[in-house]
């Protein structure tokens, strides 16, 4: 089988076809899985979407393959011997379709139409599938084509699981992953688990963890049920602070709150999250951020805000309900691309000109920041603004300083919040540092490195202008999380 891709809108010479998109316009995927045809073919598919007839007596003559031929057939009354009233009362769809072409394509229909308990019915009810994402699936059926799109993917996800079509529920998997970010993925996260997919389920995590805050930050954060925010907020791997999880189980009360037609009072809030509250580490934040957050919040009762202060500061601590345990987050990884460094009387100089490197990664990971070289001259201070793009695109940068201590260590600095960078792609990352003009600086640069399960590739960049490239110069690590 190969896998081909087809344009949306090939017109075929039907008569009375006016079709209604099911597409939206948001992010699609078109894969066609077909046999390696010869001859050139048009799609009929995109023809039918609402119920059409082919009234042309000779169609059979104008579409010479069996594919052409097959695909024409979707959502067409011509010979249809089934029909399915598809979504909810007042919002169903009536679809034709041919118990013969349904049945060979999922074993769910075969029975429907074929086994010991055949429906003898015309029109089969089917309340808890959108109709879109039915189109969705009986468009693969009729043609191999697979059509996603971000509004209605997961809709057919739960239509190619229910019907066990495996490969559309694989594409829609696939495509999930490759549109997962920090802002979806929770909501993603709990469907992964209501439909099994434990790779999903794996990508979903290794985003939430990297990007904790961005996650917990999202409006899909609010929208997950509660069992899966009980999960989130056992997670020990969650690398950020636990102010920003106190805000977001704060955050998700008031959104659960809304949904119930509750009151937005303390009591309400605290009776939506229930146990979820205890799984917030209350103790682990400092004592300024529990003073100027949580203990404000109204959300915790007055005993319980006297006990979390006792805790910080008496000798004799109170017994609390919350975690005492601080997070492990994550630990960060770096790739150091020197195999030595060196320092001279007249260089590394600075002056505000740029340090650049490319860089890409066989696999995804998410870069936290730079390791840079400070001053071969004593302690100096340095502010520095780093950068990372992606063809030109900014993705992420920051201005921060550091400081030095005259040695040839490396000196970390951060970017606001960990940037996902995707594999087999190269990357740039820049950094204008301003200070003590002598710094040391990397020799013997390696074009590929090793780091773990990472091997990352460096070339030279054209926004290099103060003389950092693959064999020497600054940014001699990048920090990441994998």
């Amino acid at each position: 089988m190969a896998a081909e891709l087809y344009p949306a809108s090939i017109n075929t010479n039907l008569p009375n076809t006016n079709s209604t998109a099911v597409t939206a316009a948001s992010k699609k995927t078109i894969v066609q899985v077909t046999q390696t045809v010869t001859t050139p073919t048009t799609t009929a598919t995109q023809q039918n979407i609402n119920n059409n007839n082919v009234e042309t007596a000779s169609w059979q003559a104008t579409h010479p393959t069996l594919r052409e031929r097959n695909a024409l057939m979707f959502n067409n009354e011509l010979m249809a011997d089934v029909h399915f009233v598809v979504g909810p009362p007042g919002a169903s769809q009536k679809v034709p379709a041919h118990k013969y072409v349904l049945a060979v394509g999922s074993s769910v229909f075969g029975a429907m139409f074929y086994g010991d308990l055949a429906e003898g019915e015309s029109d089969i009810h089917i309340p808890d599938v959108e109709p879109a994402a039915f189109l969705i699936l009986l468009k693969y059926m009729y043609s191999d084509e697979i059509e996603l799109e971000a509004d209605t993917v997961l809709a057919t996800l739960y239509a190619a699981k229910k019907y066990i079509v495996p490969a559309l529920a694989k594409a829609c998997v696939t495509f999930l992953e490759t549109s997962l970010e920090a802002k979806n993925a929770c909501v993603l996260l709990s469907q992964s688990r209501l439909f099994e997919e434990p790779e999903l389920t794996q990508r979903c995590w290794e985003v939430i963890d990297a990007q904790a805050e961005l996650a917990l930050h999202s409006e899909g954060f609010c929208e997950i049920d509660l069992q899966t925010l009980e999960i989130i907020l056992k997670r020990e791997t969650l690398n950020t602070r636990e102010a920003v999880v106190f805000q977001a189980a704060l955050d998700w009360a008031v959104a659960e709150c809304k949904r119930q037609g509750l009151g937005l009072t303390s009591r309400n809030k605290r009776a939506v999250l229930g146990k979820a509250l205890y799984l917030v580490r209350i103790p682990t934040m400092t004592l300024e951020e529990f003073a100027n957050g949580a203990a404000q919040s109204d959300f915790l009762t007055l005993e319980e805000t006297h006990d979390v202060f006792l805790w910080y500061t008496a000798a004799n601590k109170p017994k609390l309900e919350f975690p005492l345990q601080k997070r492990k987050g994550l630990t960060p990884q770096r790739c150091h691309r020197f195999q030595s460094s060196a320092y001279r009387s007249n260089q590394w100089r600075y002056r505000g000109r740029c340090d650049s490197i490319q860089f890409a990664v066989d696999k995804r990971i998410f870069i936290a920041g730079l390791g840079l070289y400070g001053s071969s001259g004593g302690k100096a201070e340095y502010s520095a603004k780093i950068e990372l793009k992606r063809q030109g695109v900014t993705l992420a940068q920051n201005l921060t300083k550091f400081v030095s201590d005259g040695s040839s260590n490396t000196f970390s600095v951060w970017f606001e919040h960990p940037v996902q960078v995707e594999q087999d792609t190269f990357y740039t990352v820049s950094a204008v540092l301003d200070g003590n003009e002598l710094s040391y600086f990397g020799q013997e640069g390696m074009t590929e490195v090793q780091c773990g399960k990472v091997t990352f590739q460096f070339q030279c960049s054209s926004d290099s202008t103060n003389g950092t490239g693959v064999q020497g110069g600054q940014i001699p690590e990048l920090v990441f999380y994998a």
